[in-house]
């Protein structure tokens, strides 16, 4: 029998929220009623446990805009969305996109394509750089890692990756092999054979003891890989880690040079943080720098739709012989409908703008409100993807990021801690500024709380 008692393991604490932790235990005995908790209880009795799901939070009855509402009644500024909900949950013209398609065809036959399919493909394959990627769809990221990973060794004619450590792809067994998280590759056996993992660049945790004078040894640490190795297919990475952790300015461009050099792809994840969240379409796009394929999914769906993609570059057209995502769902109608509602939103709201600007002004905003907060060790963002980093020199820099989470949620903001420590805020494209400084004002309160009931802060 597995071990029970993991969850106090510090290598699986990747959101900073294990399910049975006393802080959730303290807050749930406090916030949810009995209502609730027999439905929790029946939650928890038909599936499967696992971390960071099973047992549930809460239950909800509502989504809608940039909120989340309980069974109880209760309304939260959803700032963790999983990342979905870049037009906020609801939105009325997907919902009435979904509605239409549902009257006119709703599910497209294998060896058959449909309107909105079409649609969506070419309307994301003409964002590329150059304009004229091609598409596959799937319905989630980790399936559409699969088929970029199929896709990397058909056009190169190798099989072995290059991927970061700490990364995350997904959970699927190809997924986790290429990924760098403990919570999800430990004991689970034999991963796939030739997946190389390097340190990311993670300026608060570098390996190479850059500090502030960065010379871009991780990048360079990349190609001495691709050299050693000789026949890596791709080098897979998530463009921004979802933390956020920001590479150095030429970092991609260093490492595009590697792989041209060294006949690798080069494959960004933006699964959870494309569509516009960075104050650019795609993420990449602020490092001036441009992928051969393209992973996105999560939002693509408008918060509705288990919808991903790969986004390739033309001359990647060559496996005509092979299924490489030869999908049940891969066409479906409803899903591309909302799919191309959603792209419609983002660019008629100038939703990608106003990440841009709303996240600048943002990152300064919360930098003015905690700089003399002692729990704060740094506050970075890129656009509407946003960070808080808790620190302590007693080294319960995880516990006090805990508490402050559900000292937020008891207030009326969700949102995930990242890496043990990080209070990571994903809030919609469209969220209003009212909604941020209310946000903010929460954050604030739940840190001094924390202050104030914590003999060693």
């Amino acid at each position: 029998m597995p071990d029970t008692n993991s969850f106090s393991d510090p290598s699986l604490r990747v959101e900073g929220d294990i399910n049975l932790s006393d802080h959730r235990k303290g807050w749930a005995n406090a916030e949810i009623d009995a209502d609730t908790r027999a439905l929790l209880t029946e939650d928890e009795r038909w599936f499967i446990h696992q971390a960071m799901s099973t047992p549930c939070l809460n239950v909800l009855r509502g989504a809608k805009g940039a909120c989340i509402e309980d069974a109880q009644g209760r309304r939260y500024l959803d700032f963790h969305g999983n990342n979905v909900h870049q037009i906020g949950f609801g939105h009325p013209r997907v919902v009435a996109a979904i509605k239409e398609q549902l009257d006119k065809l709703s599910f497209c036959t294998r060896r058959y394509t449909n309107e909105p399919a079409i649609q969506l493909a070419r309307e994301l394959g003409s964002r590329m750089p150059g304009g004229k990627g091609r598409v596959l769809f799937a319905t989630g990221g980790a399936s559409a890692i699969g088929i970029a990973l199929k896709l990397a060794r058909a056009a190169t004619g190798r099989f072995k990756t290059v991927s970061m450590w700490d990364s995350f792809h997904g959970a699927s067994l190809d997924a986790i092999s290429i990924g760098g998280e403990a919570a999800f590759r430990k004991n689970a056996g034999p991963l796939l054979p030739g997946c190389e993992h390097v340190p990311p660049p993670d300026p608060s945790h570098c390996p190479f003891r850059c500090g502030t004078a960065c010379n871009l040894a991780c990048a360079d640490y990349i190609e001495y890989v691709l050299e050693r190795e000789g026949d890596v297919a791709a080098v897979v990475a998530e463009t921004v880690r979802n933390v956020p952790i920001i590479p150095p300015p030429d970092y991609w461009k260093r490492v595009r040079a590697a792989c041209d050099k060294h006949g690798a792809l080069l494959i960004l994840d933006e699964i959870p943080i494309g569509l516009g969240r960075t104050g650019r379409f795609f993420a990449f796009e602020n490092f001036n720098v441009a992928p051969d394929i393209a992973v996105v999914g999560k939002g693509l769906g408008g918060g509705v739709f288990p919808l991903a993609a790969i986004l390739a570059r033309e001359d990647l057209n060559v496996a005509p012989e092979r299924s490489l995502g030869h999908f049940t769902h891969e066409k479906n109608p409803v899903a591309c409908a909302a799919g191309v509602a959603t792209l419609a939103v983002i660019d008629e709201e100038r939703l990608v703008e106003r990440a841009a600007t709303l996240g600048a002004k943002t990152v300064c905003d919360l930098r003015e409100r905690l700089v003399k907060n002692p729990l704060v060790r740094e506050v970075r963002g890129l656009g509407l993807l946003l960070g808080v980093e808790i620190g302590s020199d007693n080294g319960n820099a995880n516990d006090l990021a805990e508490r402050t989470m559900y000292a937020a949620l008891r207030r009326g903001l969700n949102f995930k801690v990242s890496k043990g420590n990080v209070l990571t805020f994903a809030p919609p494209l469209n969220v209003t500024e009212e909604e941020l400084t209310q946000a903010w004002s929460i954050v604030e309160a739940a840190l001094n709380d924390v202050i104030s009931t914590s003999c060693n802060p």
